[in-house]
């Protein structure tokens, strides 16, 4: 595996100027912006992860931690944070900038071992490490067993129907034709000439989420909405 994530959160924490580009599985590519957004203040984010923040209690797991820009945050306001993420480069870099607890494990094989949580943090359309609809809802409902009776799961996604580009158009049709939702991506991150694994990513309209968490012990308590196709959902049991 290549850590090309890893190495461009290194090269830019290490004072690079770096762009990230991501390539899905119909040969698409593009670039997703300057990698400092990983690393941006809190009042460097957008609105409604400012917002996000205030819906955050308790102990919480940071999931696809990255530069640790959310785990930072919440460490300086009094929470205790277990950041997770499979990029080493990521938690070497959150280690350097002071996140406190971080450890390399892939999302789908958290267990009882990490405790008990208050708060899962899924930042930066981090709902797509769920993967799919299938696995979206076996987590969620493992999650209901690792987490205390009031707990929140804090969750960042992307609309994918907004878009009217003739290639993302294909591209859900293509998945539609195959039995999958229009935002079940496969993608991997390129940086120079490293190349990470193929990972499947999933991205959900405000529908498709409600449908996905219905009969998993969980629901949707409230949606922070964007003027674009960002939303934040929070679930409660």
């Amino acid at each position: 595996m290549s850590d090309a994530f890893g190495e461009l959160l290194l090269a830019h924490h290490a004072g690079a100027d770096v762009y990230e580009v991501y390539e899905r599985e119909d040969g698409f590519l593009d670039v997703i912006g300057d990698a400092s957004a990983y690393f941006g203040e809190y009042a460097d984010w957008s609105a409604i992860q400012q917002q996000a923040m205030g819906w955050v209690t308790g102990r919480v797991l940071d999931v696809g931690v990255g530069a640790g820009r959310f785990a930072l945050h919440l460490q300086t306001k009094g929470h205790s944070v277990v950041g997770i993420d499979v990029s080493p480069g990521a938690l070497e870099v959150c280690r350097q900038r002071g996140v406190t607890d971080v450890r390399s494990l892939p999302f789908h094989h958290i267990d009882g071992s990490l405790g008990v949580f208050d708060t899962i943090l899924m930042m930066g359309n981090n709902f797509g490490l769920f993967a799919t609809p299938q696995r979206a809802r076996w987590l969620l409902r493992r999650l209901r067993g690792l987490t205390s009776p009031d707990a929140r799961i804090v969750a960042e996604s992307l609309d994918v129907y907004t878009t009217d580009r003739p290639e993302h158009l294909a591209y859900h049709r293509r998945n539609q034709a195959q039995g999958r939702l229009a935002g079940e991506l496969r993608i991997r991150i390129r940086y120079r000439q490293h190349i990470g694994d193929w990972m499947p990513y999933l991205m959900v309209s405000q529908a498709e989420l409600a449908q996905i968490v219905d009969g998993t012990g969980w629901h949707i308590s409230e949606i922070l909405a964007s003027a674009n196709s960002q939303y934040i959902a929070v679930l409660e049991k």
